[in-house]
């Protein structure tokens, strides 16, 4: 079960954490079988941190994500999470029958802004993304990476204190990844969100990231955490980038090895 946990304004001491995962366990049933995909997961995520997840395809960082966002339940364990969430995903899921600044007022409607002020924060969020003059076009006249540029203005519309984000530049081209990198990193920093942020590529995690955390193969728990203390701005290609990076990527292949051998 998922509970919202939201602070009272008169709580002298708010939790530290934005998310708190105790003992989670998620299993499911495929060919008159069961298959454990998540094995007791214990993770706590502080508030405005910026936690990047990595492990072995099929070792269950989505059905975490999804779990958290209170889109499945948990086989086992609890999910406690301070805040409002956000979910973004590999593709874009923009309503094609809309403009890319429609798309934006209508987070912003959900999230309960008052008519008046959506176009101009809409427009406003679509500048940052540097999609100012590409406000009015649809989402298929836009390439892969405006798209996403758009999806990330509308998850930041919906003014959630919590953001999870499954792997949203998977698809992209190294430049095109590199640009919203940057742009993602602004946001956050002006934001201060706590951001969950799944991806294959453990470059991207520790760009990102101020912590790393490995999950095992299937089933996956936490096989090992890595603090992340380099200045920001980073750069994907930056020797102090690619230290940590390929020390993570040892520990991942020793895990995988491991796996395969069982």
């Amino acid at each position: 079960m998922t509970t919202i946990l939201e602070p009272s304004p008169s709580t002298p001491h708010e939790p530290l954490e934005a998310i708190r995962i105790a003992g989670l366990s998620k299993s499911y049933r495929s060919g008159g079988e069961e298959v454990v995909a998540l094995d007791g997961i214990d993770l706590d995520v502080r508030r405005g941190e910026f936690v990047s997840i990595v492990g072995a395809s099929g070792c269950g960082k989505s059905s975490l994500l999804n779990i958290v966002a209170g889109l499945e339940a948990p086989t086992a364990g609890t999910v406690r999470t301070a805040g409002r969430i956000a979910l973004m995903f590999q593709e874009s899921a923009l309503f094609g029958w809309l403009t890319i600044r429609r798309n934006v007022e209508l987070a912003l409607r959900l999230s309960g802004v008052p008519r008046p002020e959506r176009r101009e924060r809409a427009l406003a969020l679509l500048e940052q993304v540097r999609l100012g003059g590409f406000a009015e076009r649809r989402p298929h006249e836009l390439s892969g990476g405006m798209r996403q540029r758009a999806a990330l203005a509308r998850a930041f519309a919906q003014d959630a204190e919590i953001l999870l984000m499954d792997e949203p530049f998977g698809a992209l081209d190294a430049m095109t990844r590199d640009l919203l990198h940057a742009e993602l990193e602004q946001l956050w920093v002006e934001r201060h969100q706590t951001i969950v942020f799944v991806t294959h590529n453990v470059r991207e995690a520790v760009r990102l990231g101020d912590r790393v955390v490995m999950l095992t193969s299937r089933p996956g728990t936490v096989a090992a955490t890595f603090d992340v203390d380099i200045d920001r701005p980073r750069r994907m290609e930056a020797p102090e980038v690619s230290a940590p990076a390929s020390e993570i990527t040892d520990r991942l292949r020793q895990e995988v090895r491991s796996h395969a051998g069982r």
